[in-house]
């Protein structure tokens, strides 16, 4: 047990799933004695669990159809700049009164654009306080794929710049991310997969018999089950011979429901939306639904036969891409919307109770108590990350009591030709103001690139390898330049990267070399002055024997987690890191070490490297004790290139 604070955010503009989901994920954490505020900015939903929970009721919105865009404050009444206002604020207060140690937003940024204003501003705020909380996302398991390229853009640089994590609930076994998010592989350092979040305790137990043997059709809470209600008082009429029972979601009008009672066949029961509805499935013939995420998980709960006609107005994707992928699974027959007739349905359902009984076992779904457990793991995560962010502050702060200045310089690897992420890097470094030492391939290296950087301003060229190829026997760590090879082949290759990368680069190139993967054969580091090198970088302390003829400025720190599949290194571990250079700094007399070198690669970077090393940057550079020094200015390099 613990006393963790959360805060989830959460809007349901049409039926009430994405509500239900979120409740089970707080009562889980509510069952470990967290406290859980819960934020609602849809309409009531008197059919979803809330026991445990701190409701703080926003007011509300919903939309019509499937126009998301336009949100209603009430029937006919379109929600208007003052009412989001209203809710901002109180969205806000909620925030201030919770203290959250975790906040977690229900879809939002892969969803719910129309109400960006107030999530963003809660972000912002959440951001700005200086005990931040972890900040999750919480997606289902399919997504509506996005309109637009530029949209799934906008949505990783959301989420790189304001968020820790993106709570996946669903399973890669299953359904996969990357059948509904094209940039699924993008996000893969930060998607937590929690399994699928159901609802147990909705398994209510009653002591009549209702729905045994029947054919249940339910089309979710809101009114978009209507096409599929209707088509099945007609198919009823065509199976006569199975009871069939018809569940009317909450928010239907009541005038529509006694609609549907009168024209209902005999063998066919009319009725609202109940909470036994588990049980209902688990005691019925077969299911005839749509394909939301909690209809689904209740039919795998109750191993039930299944026909899926999935909501598809609007161009919602999202049930489509669920019904097909359990289909081809064989745990269920999907009908498309467009095909859906009387006719179509009675045969689909025919074919269906022909079926053995399909096996649901393998969809897990414990996901709101792991859920829990990542949450927890976030909550520690960040605690570690603030800690080492006050230690890097200490670190700074012993230098201006010393009146030291802390020399940096900056070195990125593997540039070859003009790239979105090489735009990306330059674009930095003109925010920044810093210099920047690029590493470049010579037998890769493009007149493309030299084209493009000779209208840069602090950017020198290094020399990077050869052809930056592995040449390591199996079982041994990469090296291009290792003990492997014959001396007198890597030496000509590195007098010939050089002549390549001078001649296309002209003065920024510094006779440099930077060998891949930082390991170099100490034989032919001895050699590299007589190739016309001045300076030798790889990723440690120096060596403090001299090379010949030869300086080591190397690099020290990186916060690409390389051993951990990419992406950024633990936060708290990187700030920790720089804090102890910075202290080894003070502890020596000035000039005696080498500026501090900090290693990218803007070819691997994702949004979270990114937005980490902006705050880094930020914090360095307003220190008043940071400064970073350019390669030529350290060695005078560019003034002492060698012949041949």
């Amino acid at each position: 047990m613990s006393d963790h604070r959360v805060m989830i955010v959460v809007t349901h503009l049409l039926g009430v799933g994405h509500l239900a989901r979120m409740a089970a994920v707080g009562a889980a954490m509510a069952a470990r004695g967290w406290k859980v505020t819960l934020v609602s900015g849809g309409r009531p939903a008197p059919t979803v669990a809330l026991d445990g929970l701190e409701l703080v009721a926003l007011p509300p919105v919903h939309c019509v159809g499937t126009d998301f865009a336009t949100l209603y404050a009430a029937p006919g009444l379109v929600a208007d700049a003052d009412y989001f206002t209203r809710r901002r604020e109180a969205l806000l207060a909620a925030f201030d009164a919770a203290r959250p140690e975790a906040l977690i937003t229900e879809l939002y940024p892969f969803g719910r654009r129309s109400l960006a204003g107030e999530f963003d501003a809660l972000l912002a705020h959440a951001h700005g306080r200086a005990d931040r909380p972890a900040v999750l996302c919480s997606i289902r398991d399919v997504l509506n794929p996005p309109s637009r390229p530029e949209r799934a853009e906008a949505t990783l640089a959301c989420l790189g710049r304001f968020y820790d994590g993106v709570l996946f609930h669903g399973a890669a076994d299953v359904v996969p991310l990357s059948a509904s998010w094209p940039e699924a592989k993008r996000l893969n350092n930060r998607l937590r997969e929690t399994g699928y979040v159901h609802d147990g305790s909705r398994q209510v137990s009653t002591s009549d018999e209702a729905g045994a043997g029947e054919i249940i059709v339910s089309g979710g809470g809101s009114a978009a089950g209507l096409p599929l209600a209707l088509a099945s008082l007609q198919a009823a009429r065509l199976v006569p011979e199975k009871r069939w029972r018809l569940l009317v979601g909450g928010s239907v009008p009541g005038e529509t429901l006694d609609a549907l009672k009168a024209e209902a066949p005999a063998n066919m029961i009319v009725e609202r939306a109940r909470p036994d509805f588990p049980a209902l499935l688990a005691r019925g013939a077969a299911s005839i639904s749509q394909a939301g995420y909690n209809t689904v998980l209740d039919l795998a709960a109750a191993n039930a036969r299944a026909v899926l006609v999935p909501f598809a107005e609007g161009g919602e994707k999202e049930q489509t891409i669920r019904a097909g992928e359990l289909a081809r699974r064989g745990l269920a027959r999907h009908l498309p919307a467009e095909a859906l007739t009387p006719e179509t349905l009675a045969a689909a359902l025919r074919e269906l109770l022909a079926r053995p009984a399909p096996d649901w076992h393998g969809i897990g779904r414990a996901g709101a108590a792991k859920t829990a457990d990542i949450v927890a793991d976030e909550i520690a995560r960040r605690a570690v990350a603030r800690a080492g962010w006050a230690h890097l502050d200490a670190a700074l702060g012993r230098a201006r009591a010393a009146r030291r200045t802390l020399d940096f310089w900056w070195r990125d690897d593997d540039a070859t030709e003009p790239t979105p992420a090489l735009e990306a890097l330059l674009a930095n470094r003109r925010r920044w103001k810093v210099p920047l030492a690029l590493a470049v391939i010579p037998d890769r290296a493009t007149p493309a690139l030299a084209e493009r950087l000779a209208t840069e301003t602090g950017v020198d060229v290094l020399v990077h390898g050869w052809a930056h190829a592995n040449h390591a026997p199996p079982g041994s760590k990469k090296a291009e330049f290792g003990p492997h090879r014959p001396m007198d082949v890597m030496v000509e290759q590195v007098r010939e990267g050089r002549r390549r990368i001078e001649a296309l680069f002209g003065a920024r190139a510094l006779p440099v070399f930077v060998p891949p993967w930082n390991r170099i054969d100490p034989e032919l580091a001895g050699r590299l002055s007589g190739a016309g090198y001045r300076v030798l970088s790889t990723y440690k302390r120096r060596s403090p024997a001299a090379l010949p003829g030869l300086t080591e400025i190397n690099t020290h720190w990186d916060p690409i987690d390389w051993h951990g599949g990419g992406g950024l290194v633990e936060e708290g571990k990187l700030l920790k890191q720089l804090a102890v250079l910075i202290e080894d700094e003070l502890a020596a007399a000035p000039g005696t070490l080498e500026p501090i070198g900090v290693l990218t690669h803007h070819l691997v970077h994702d949004r979270w490297i990114e937005g980490f090393l902006d705050a880094l940057m930020a914090r360095l550079l307003g220190s008043g004790v940071a400064r970073f020094r350019s390669l030529a200015q350290e060695t005078g390099a560019q003034n002492t290139r060698a012949e041949g």
